[in-house]
């Protein structure tokens, strides 16, 4: 799965290719979309080497998130871990304590590379994410221990500790966000589950009792491209002319009511408290964001969700397609009309919005905890196959 080189951006090599030619990268519509729009370009993916990110960072890359099934594609396709991982099991690390060095050290090589625009931005950007445990999705203290446990021992300042935005773990966010610990909320499928992440984002700041704000940050990751995917689906079932004519509109419609809700929240006396204290905004980040029907435009989920202070997290294939033929022009909120239009029309075919977020969110975890599972499984059969640890 190699990307091909467009000019006039570097060929992004993947985890397979080791060839330790970092030449620096010219200006890309990366730089544009940043400077001009206000809107953070990160790679959705991390592997070793690690040294891969040189050259999208030279490109415009500003920050890199990461989860479960990264880890799973990145871990078991590649030979990068095998040194790593025979010495922990050979030290007689559990299958579980092997996982989490082999991602911390990855998470700690990426947050020595985007310190550098961490520094610049004053903490506004520069970010690495890394998720707690999928298994811990449905348990509040759970994840509150794994989340200080991981920004513990990561020990770098532009790490984003994930934490999924289910109803069990809203709380946990809150919590973590006032030991001052900066998160990226992942997993957020609806208008209703992210206000009220929101909310723990500001609840969470005020509970603090910082004077200083402005190292607690944090991004909420809006999901798109897999609400039209269901959404989609409930359409083509519905069959009626109507219904078929709002097939690829859900996703980006609901994501721009969210960035309205999004300056909503966070204005206004209490926010304005907050700003003195040195606060900053939480962040859209837009998630999900390559293609999944090859009927639409490859640019979809990236070209009209261009807006100032959001994040568009990209995996190759997206990132691509937007670096060789992407707009760089804000869309956000220039047809807010018309996304509140498509949402009403939704609901009135029986979309139930709710439904479809809580589907969505079950459906995520589940996929994270599959990826996970599966990657300790196959660690342990590689232990195993060394002779170095047992079941």
């Amino acid at each position: 799965m190699l990307l091909l080189s467009l000019h006039p951006f570097p060929r992004f090599r993947r985890c397979s290719q080791q060839d330790g030619n970092h030449a620096p990268a010219n200006r890309t519509i990366l730089h544009d979309l940043y400077e001009q729009q206000g809107q953070s370009p990160w790679y959705d993916n991390l592997c070793r080497p690690v040294t891969d990110l040189l050259p999208l960072i030279a490109g415009g890359v500003r920050g890199v998130t990461s989860n479960p099934t990264i880890f799973q594609k990145a871990i078991s396709s590649s030979n990068a871990y095998d040194e790593q991982f025979r010495q922990l099991v050979s030290a007689g690390k559990d299958i579980q304590s092997v996982y989490w060095e082999l991602v911390i050290k990855d998470i700690q090589d990426a947050c020595k590379f985007f310190e550098p625009i961490y520094d610049q931005t004053d903490g506004g950007d520069g970010y690495v994410s890394v998720e707690v445990s999928p298994r811990l999705a449905n348990d509040t203290n759970g994840t509150i221990e794994a989340a200080k446990w991981l920004h513990k021992v990561v020990n770098c300042p532009n790490v984003y500790i994930k934490i999924p935005a289910t109803a069990e773990c809203v709380p946990s966010i809150k919590e973590v966000i006032s030991y001052g610990i900066s998160v990226n909320v992942t997993l957020i499928f609806s208008l209703s589950r992210y206000e009220a992440v929101i909310d723990a984002y500001l609840d969470g700041l005020e509970s603090s009792g910082l004077d200083n704000l402005s190292r607690v940050t944090s991004v909420a990751s809006f999901f798109v491209s897999r609400v039209d995917t269901l959404v989609d689906k409930k359409l083509e079932k519905i069959g009626t002319p109507e219904a078929l004519e709002l097939r690829g509109k859900a996703a980006v419609a609901q994501a721009a009511l969210a960035y309205k809700l999004y300056q909503k929240k966070f204005s206004g006396p209490r926010w304005e408290a907050f700003v003195k204290k040195g606060a900053k905004k939480q962040r859209l980040l837009w998630a999900s964001t390559s293609v999944k029907n090859p009927a639409y435009p490859d640019t979809l989920y990236v070209d009209p969700l261009i807006g100032p202070d959001t994040v568009s997290t990209m995996p190759d294939q997206a990132l691509q397609a937007f670096i060789d033929h992407g707009t760089v022009s804000r869309a956000i909120d220039t047809n807010l009309s018309e996304a509140e239009g498509i949402y009403t029309a939704l609901q009135k075919l029986g979309i139930d919005w709710n439904k479809v977020g809580s589907q969505l969110e079950v459906e995520g975890v589940e996929s994270f905890k599959k990826s996970f599972d599966s990657l300790l499984v196959s660690l342990q059969e590689k232990g195993d196959s060394l002779k170095l640890v047992s079941l």
